[in-house]
């Protein structure tokens, strides 16, 4: 017998990669929209109403409408289904909505003829309350990397999250141990771009809901731990052609498209930090010799720079962006991946030749990103291209938003910047 649904809970996300939303009758939601304050993107995670620009802080806080996708998803909430959407402001969609910027960038490559294909990595670490109630990281003694069972997860939070997971129709393709104890890796079978982040804004607010319930915090946080590893979310993705083929390495080699994204990437490098890397923590896990996206570079699989390509099979062949953290939107995060590739392909960017060393002690490029949160927005705000197409209206909005954390957090010591993000992130 099919569960019988008394609720529908619509849900978006948010410039600050929160999952905002409400619980509405299943009814009020079959209306196809649901109203909201504008000002919720004018709220900074310490709850400051800021005069963020589009959010009409000075003009009385009017509404959005949530426009409800027609197609709900299950949710892991017992007699609760899910609604998601896109926002709109006087029946256009909202400047700052990442899943419409992220619409935007995917019907930009369909007027190209190319469908984008995306698959998400994304990585966290597990805390539990110590005895004086502070989060310490999750005791796993007998972790290791590419680990399962109980010696990497001995309260079983994965199994919890893959069943979970399975209920909602959230498509995972693989969980495992990462690199530090209490650290897990969480991927998403590749879908059609939107889809795909649909996927993971699910899952990452599945994940840390479940443990929540058993009393645990799963964080994205970048880097949460000063003396660990870094977690990362990974854009993979890939184009089908009107043959409905994968056109990066459909003959074995990487492609004259491959080749121009893989530029662009390159190209929009510094800006694309902020866009990317959009937490004051960020920069701690973006580091030279670090298994993340620092240097402005590429190779044929190599995970010691940014842009890593497999084009060992025709069929699977991906391009795989590595600089991003998952306290950035997922729709944001592949927009602007998106978006930097097709400007490689529409300026017919010659491609640099691939790093050839190893990455850890020796590299060939001089490029990186910037050196911290601030000097990437000032980077962004420079790039007039990348503004544009990823969308000037987004891109102010996220500017002030973020340029305002970083003044918040400026002198805080990194105690202070872990506590500030790790209810949220």
């Amino acid at each position: 017998m099919a569960e019988e649904m008394s609720r529908t809970r619509v849900m978006f996300n948010d410039m600050l990669n929160l999952p905002r939303g409400k619980y509405v009758p299943v009814d009020v939601a079959a209306g196809g929209k649901i109203g909201f304050a504008r000002g919720a993107f004018a709220v900074s995670y310490d709850r400051d109403l800021l005069p963020v620009p589009g959010c009409g802080v000075y003009d009385g806080l009017p509404d959005m409408d949530l426009i409800l996708d027609a197609e709900r998803r299950k949710g892991w909430q017992a007699g609760t289904e899910i609604a998601l959407g896109d926002l709109h402001v006087d029946g256009e969609p909202f400047g700052l909505c990442p899943r419409s910027t992220l619409k935007r960038a995917i019907k930009d490559w369909e007027a190209l003829g190319l469908s984008p294909m995306v698959g998400l990595e994304t990585e966290a670490y597990i805390f539990q309350r110590d005895q004086d109630g502070i989060w310490r990281p999750y005791e796993t003694p007998g972790a290791f990397v590419y680990g399962t069972g109980p010696e990497n997860d001995p309260r079983g939070v994965m199994d919890d999250i893959w069943e979970a997971a399975h209920h909602a129709e959230i498509p995972i393709e693989s969980m495992n141990g990462e690199y530090d104890n209490g650290q897990f890796e969480l991927t998403l079978r590749f879908d059609h771009a939107l889809k795909a982040c649909d996927d993971a804004f699910l899952m990452k607010t599945l994940a840390r809901e479940i443990a929540l319930k058993k009393g645990l915090l799963l964080t994205f946080m970048p880097r949460p731990v000063p003396d660990r590893g870094g977690s990362g979310l990974h854009v993979n993705f890939s184009f089908v052609g009107k043959d409905n083929q994968n056109q990066i390495a459909p003959n074995g080699a990487l492609s004259d498209l491959g080749q121009h994204c893989i530029a662009g990437l390159i190209h929009h490098h510094e800006a694309l930090a902020g866009l990317l890397a959009v937490t004051v923590n960020s920069y701690d896990r973006l580091a030279a010799g670090s298994l993340a996206g620092y240097w402005a570079n590429w190779a044929e699989d190599h995970r010691l720079v940014t842009t890593r390509c497999s084009t060992s099979s025709p069929k699977s062949a991906r391009l795989e962006h590595r600089m991003a953290d998952c306290a950035t939107s997922p729709y944001q995060a592949v927009a602007a991946v998106l978006q930097a590739a097709r400007l490689g392909v529409a300026g017919n960017m010659p491609l640099q030749p691939a790093e050839d060393l190893d990455g850890l002690e020796n590299v060939r490029e001089r490029r990186h990103i910037p050196s911290g949160l601030d000097k990437s927005l000032e980077a962004l705000d420079k790039d007039v291209m990348l503004r544009q197409a990823v969308g000037e209206a987004y891109c102010d909005g996220l500017l002030y938003l973020k340029r305002d954390e970083f003044k918040r957090l400026l002198n805080k010591s990194v105690d202070e910047i872990r506590d500030f993000y790790l209810p949220f992130v």
